[in-house]
């Protein structure tokens, strides 16, 4: 990339704000995709196991999970910060806050790949493995020593697309899905590795993705940003700056984690496995729901950063307007497709007689889930414009209001002292939801209005 392009791109993110969300959102919306696509490849290849290998995958899911969404929050706090130096002209803070990124994420690896495996048996007993053990163990351990080159991936996407070179960003993401859904197969059967082959799958292709990135920025130095020694001066503000947005938005991940839990939990007290089952599938739809969400979020996060920094206070709202809007659009298209074919949704997950009464409660739950559907964009996005402004804090606050304390106490309540049983955790869902984004929507508006009224 020339440094015309380079430029180009600067341009972009600090100008108008409807079409910078538009070139940013759209690729971010097609690597999520492929992702997901990839992790849920992972699963179809290692059923072919056996219930064992599905299950001892299962139980390293989470832990990987959480390794993911450090790398994403890093990544977020990376985006963000570089992002507001970019917009206030301050190319050496932007420089040295990315040097800064990269060797945050190198340290934080090192310490975290220790401690996973040095615990590794214990927290997978702990979360009840037991017969699956040695199976996730042998899962655990390849990916887990090299669980560098997935943090790295996350934050070097997150170095491009904070100087709006969101389409790198895109290939490199794509990298990895594609090549880890070729790789599967060939690992785990031709060549017989089992399990073993699918977590030298998923750790080889994040490693190409890895070198690509690393190629960009350190070799062929084709990047807006600069990645030299003379540029590096370390920095306890930039390393707080850093973790005050990583690790809240790396907190995102394990609340929805726990989440699931309290609301498997409820099911199991009303509805028995039953419940647990379509709550399972029914998520996993919410998943592919979230693609277009991400990518706005993923966008005004860039695009609130580079004008925070610009002190281009009336750009912000308009980014920020302009994401509910298209936000909005996605999700009464998706709510209403999904309201109308529900009972060919269901069928993916529940076929043949013995499934008759799990597809009904799937249609039930996706019909009544419509709502909450709609009201995602005022979540995600709200969530992401605090971390475009560095409130970390606000946004952790935000996502353990909506997405923890308001859906499990009104899914609570209707289940269980109300006695609605099932449907009142669908019901909950619903009410906590939309209590939830009144509150985060109202917060953000009231914090850009303070700005502009300052801009003023």
């Amino acid at each position: 990339m020339n440094e015309n392009e380079n430029q180009d791109n600067i341009t972009i993110i600090t100008g108008d704000p409807k079409r910078a969300i538009r070139k940013l959102a759209y690729p971010m919306m097609v690597a999520i995709f492929l992702t997901m696509a990839y992790n849920l490849a992972d699963g179809v290849w290692v059923a072919g196991l056996g219930t064992e290998s599905l299950a001892a995958l299962g139980f390293a899911t989470p832990l990987f999970m959480i390794v993911v969404g450090l790398g994403t929050g890093l990544g977020a706090g990376a985006n963000s910060l570089i992002a507001r130096y970019i917009g206030a002209n301050e190319k050496n803070k932007a420089d040295n806050a990315a040097i800064h990124s990269i060797l945050l994420t190198v340290v934080i690896s090192i310490i975290l790949m220790i401690v996973l495996c040095i615990f590794l048996k214990d927290l997978l007993l702990l979360m009840g493995a037991g017969t699956s053990i040695d199976l996730a163990l042998e899962y655990g351990y390849i990916v887990f020593v090299g669980l560098f080159v997935f943090i790295f991936s996350n934050v070097g996407a997150s170095v491009l697309r904070s100087e709006g070179d969101v389409n790198r960003a895109m290939y490199a993401m794509a990298i990895t899905a594609v090549i880890n859904i070729i790789m599967d197969p060939i690992f785990i059967y031709t060549l017989k590795m089992g399990m073993a082959g699918a977590a030298w799958a998923t750790i080889l292709s994040a490693l190409i993705s890895c070198i690509v990135i690393a190629y960009w920025l350190f070799i062929e130095k084709s990047t807006y940003l600069s990645f030299n020694k003379k540029d590096f001066k370390y920095s306890g503000k930039i390393i707080k700056d850093l973790l005050n947005v990583g690790l809240p938005a790396s907190a995102d991940t394990l609340i929805m984690s726990i989440l699931s839990m309290i609301l498997n939990l409820i099911l199991a007290i009303v509805s028995g496995n039953y419940g647990v089952a379509i709550f399972t599938a029914g998520w996993r739809v919410l998943l592919m729901v979230l693609i277009p969400q991400l990518g706005l979020g993923t966008a005004v996060l860039t695009v609130v950063g580079a004008n925070f920094g610009a002190k281009k206070y009336d750009k912000m709202d308009e980014a920020f307007k302009y994401s509910i809007k298209l936000g909005l659009i996605f999700s009464i298209i998706i709510s209403i497709f999904i309201f109308i074919f529900a009972d060919q949704i269901a069928l993916i997950f529940a076929y043949g007689d013995a499934n008759t009464d799990l597809m009904s409660g799937i249609v039930d739950f996706l019909r009544i889930m419509s709502i909450y559907f709609i009201t995602i964009p005022f979540g995600i996005i709200p969530t992401s414009t605090f971390q475009g402004l560095g409130k970390g804090p606000s946004s952790l606050i935000i996502i353990l209001l909506r997405s923890l304390i308001f859906i499990s106490l009104f899914s609570y309540i209707f289940a269980i002292p109300l006695n609605m049983g099932i449907f009142g955790v669908w019901y909950g869902l619903n009410v906590g939801g939309v209590v939830g984004v009144i509150f985060s929507y109202g917060w953000v508006k009231l914090h850009l209005n303070n700005y502009i009224k300052l801009y003023k």
